[in-house]
């Protein structure tokens, strides 16, 4: 990593834990840098009077109305926007592909020059291959749909090649590999449900709205996906 770009993750890390003593050895591990590099670095920047307080042995702090100025990336980030965005923009719905080429566009504005060569020449693609699935329903009213809590009535293709009618909450999306994953509360299983979005039949959003109700948001089925992923491997542990 280049040592400009160290210099800047480090003031992120102390802004991280601001009014917290971050020790050298914390930020080593981080950067996956020595101690004897994380000196020299925070004696870099002390010289270039950013407010860092603190000495070897004890920790450093960043003195509060001190703030990097907006947009500073490293290398990393910039290929990490790169590869965001393309993917966005291979398998995201229409308008957030839109979106991500805008995002690119107002990112490289700002770029020093050897950045926006770094962004310009990224190596890192997100091509479908011929392996997107056909999605019959837009997944931009999906995505609104979720966002404005409102409940949709759609005929669904199951795993069976049966179709069925549900009326769902929409809690989140989830992109796996090449299959978005509608992640939702089902009113006739009365429990958590995943849907692929490429045998969705049809869609009817509703201008019902869903409640924030106790057991049926997005942070609990999380939750529970947690809960039964350790019970799996309890299970797998009691096998072996």
């Amino acid at each position: 990593m280049p040592a400009q770009d160290r210099l800047f993750q480090i003031v992120q890390i102390l802004q991280r834990r601001r009014n917290r003593l971050t020790t050298a050895q914390l930020i080593a591990e981080e950067l996956e840098v020595s101690l004897r590099t994380v000196y020299r670095d925070m004696a870099r920047l002390q010289a270039a009077r950013v407010p860092v307080e603190g000495e070897a042995g004890l920790g450093y702090l960043l003195r509060d109305g001190f703030d990097m100025p907006p947009l500073m990336f490293t290398e990393e980030e910039v290929e990490a926007i790169v590869l965001g965005a393309r993917t966005v923009q291979t398998w995201g719905d229409r308008e957030l592909g839109r979106a991500a080429e805008n995002l690119l566009g107002k990112v490289e504005a700002v770029l020093p020059d050897r950045l926006k060569a770094k962004l310009m020449d990224a190596v890192l693609y997100a091509p479908d291959l011929g392996q997107r699935p056909q999605i019959r329903v837009d997944m931009a009213d999906v995505r609104r749909a979720a966002n404005d809590r409102r409940k949709i009535r759609l005929i669904y293709t199951d795993a069976a090649g049966a179709d069925t009618e549900r009326v769902i909450w929409p809690l989140g999306l989830a992109f796996l590999g090449s299959v978005w994953l509608i992640i939702a509360w089902c009113e006739l299983r009365q429990d958590f449900r995943t849907f692929r979005a490429d045998r969705m039949v049809d869609a009817e959003f509703l201008e019902d709205i869903y409640p924030r109700e106790s057991g049926k948001t997005l942070r609990d089925f999380m939750q529970w996906m947690e809960t039964e992923s350790e019970k799996k491997l309890a299970e797998d542990c009691d096998k072996s």
